[in-house]
């Protein structure tokens, strides 16, 4: 590893970049950089604190899925150092504490003896998150300056607060005065999951969500099985005017046909027999917030006339009433059917689908964001470390790349019913205490998705009669075809080809480098 000399002037881009008209994730990434350029090291973490967690918002010389994990302090007692202390803290070598990137720094499966530190941010007393460098020699970091690191540390705090500013104002430029992103995460942790994904159809579905929460129009949310259109759904909510209402949910394939117009609509007393008290309905329930019908398509015909009465004038007639009833009530649908060809086979109304098609959002499937499904597994894979109360779960690069050749027909939940089912086997094999290691094997048969020729670990392993490659080898090989491939599709574009595959450009040109592409 080359080395770069400490100085002062290194930390100029980072004062730079402070005024510069970028964008937060932007920013975050160059930082990032510029610290792996000031410090002679082979990782480094910006994170971000939110109540007790830090949440990685950039990265550089760590795995893909970290930026899909969450890391509380209670749980890592390293970074919960880096919290209270007040300034730049460096680990001695032979430190027993658990370091948090165990198994997640490129080129080293376990991080026994090294060097790492780590920075507070802080922004006029207030901590806003850490900056974290780990070297694999150790003693690397013995001769920095520290106040080097104090002014690195102040700088850092500084990108990240106006980062967040930024945030923060084009949010509340986008819609009006709702409210700011963090507390839009916020909302989102606690009912149920994020957006995750950096490949450019997950940024392209969070800026259509973005476009279209702050009205008030119907929303139709498409997409096969398994993609996540309830967490679209939970997430034009979250980042809605009406995000501090209930979000009223209604399965109508679960709802049998005798019920469903009561269910939504409500009754009065002695509507019907067995009705011995009026029901408000779901329509009521939701006034003056969101309901959320699921599998719309499922909706029989004899209630869409009602439905599509309540889209056009905002009326409901309960059953058994003489009276309409005015409702204050924004509609989110979800289907995994064609809806159109439902219309065509007499099962759907055409004036019903109109209505709720004021916004579509299609929710796209795995297969076309596959550089996404890192990130996924180290969500997935924290979120089980909690339920089962395992050590730290890891994946080795092995597993990543058979994760990411696979062709997931079941999308997003297949793929966390597998991860699910591979954890456990994991689990089995060793134990719950200390780091778990998901290997291949764990993870049972996967169906192949289409990828270059050549370019699956099988197709890798099994290129030649002569010795079968090393999985390292094997791993490399597929990330060097997967790199080949996008640079011949962008036409030699670096950046088109790390957008592609969910990277930095940065980050490309140096897993590039390494594996002998430049």
């Amino acid at each position: 590893m080359t080395t770069t000399p400490v100085s002062l002037d290194s930390l100029l881009p980072i004062a730079l970049d402070i005024t510069a008209s970028l964008t937060g994730e932007d920013r975050s990434r160059r930082l990032v950089a510029a610290v792996m350029r000031a410090l002679p090291c082979d990782a480094v973490a910006l994170l971000r604190l939110e109540g007790s967690t830090l949440v990685p918002v950039a990265v550089l010389g760590l795995a893909a899925d970290v930026l899909g994990r969450r890391f509380p302090r209670a749980e890592h007692p390293r970074l919960d150092i880096l919290c209270r202390n007040e300034k730049p803290t460096i680990f001695p070598a032979e430190s027993s504490l658990p370091d948090p990137y165990d198994g997640l720094v490129e080129g080293a499966p376990h991080l026994a003896v090294h060097a790492c530190l780590g920075c507070p941010l802080r922004v006029e007393g207030e901590l806003v998150g850490v900056l974290t460098a780990d070297a694999l020699r150790p003693g690397t970091f013995d001769d920095v300056d520290p106040r080097f690191l104090a002014h690195l540390a102040a700088l850092a705090a500084a990108a990240l607060r106006t980062s967040d500013l930024i945030e923060t104002l084009e949010r509340h430029a986008r819609h009006q005065g709702l409210v700011a992103q963090d507390l839009v995460r916020d909302v989102l942790a606690r009912r149920g999951g994020f957006l995750l994904g950096n490949s450019a159809a997950m940024d392209s579905l969070r800026r259509e969500v973005e476009l279209v929460a702050g009205s008030n129009f119907p929303v139709l949310v498409t997409g096969e099985t398994g993609v996540g259109k309830e967490l679209v759904v939970r997430t034009l909510h979250a980042q809605s005017p009406r995000a501090d209402e209930a979000l009223v949910y209604v399965n109508c394939a679960a709802l049998p046909e005798s019920v469903v117009e009561s269910e939504l609509f409500g009754h009065t007393r002695g509507a019907f027999t067995g009705a011995t008290e009026a029901r408000p309905g779901k329509f009521r329930v939701a006034e003056a917030a969101t309901l959320f019908l699921d599998e719309i398509g499922e909706l029989p015909l004899s209630v869409q006339p009602k439905l599509l009465r309540a889209l056009q004038e905002g009326e409901i007639q309960p059953v058994g009433s003489d009276h309409p009833q005015h409702v204050d009530v924004r509609i989110l649908a979800a289907t995994n059917r064609d809806l159109e060809a439902e219309v065509r086979a007499g099962r759907f109304r055409a004036d019903l689908l109109h209505r709720l098609d004021v916004c579509r959002i299609r929710v796209p499937p795995l297969r076309e964001h596959p550089q996404d499904i890192p990130q996924l597994c180290g969500h997935f894979g924290d979120r089980l470390r909690r339920r089962l109360g395992t050590g730290p779960i890891r994946f080795e690069p092995g597993a990543l790349a058979a994760l990411a050749a696979g062709a997931w027909p079941g999308n997003v939940r297949e793929l966390e019913n597998v991860i699910s089912r591979a954890v456990l086997r994991a689990l089995g094999r060793s134990g719950a205490g200390g780091t778990l290691i998901v290997r291949v094997d764990d993870l049972g048969p996967l169906e192949s998705g289409a990828r270059p020729e050549g370019s699956t670990p099988a197709a890798v392993a099994n290129a030649s009669a002569g010795p079968r490659p090393t999985l390292r080898a094997a791993v490399e090989e597929f990330e060097r075809a997967l790199i080949r491939r996008e640079l011949e599709v962008s036409a030699g574009n670096w950046a088109a080809a790390a957008r592609a595959l969910g990277m930095h450009r940065s980050n490309l040109h140096h897993l590039a480098k390494r594996l002998g592409l430049t």
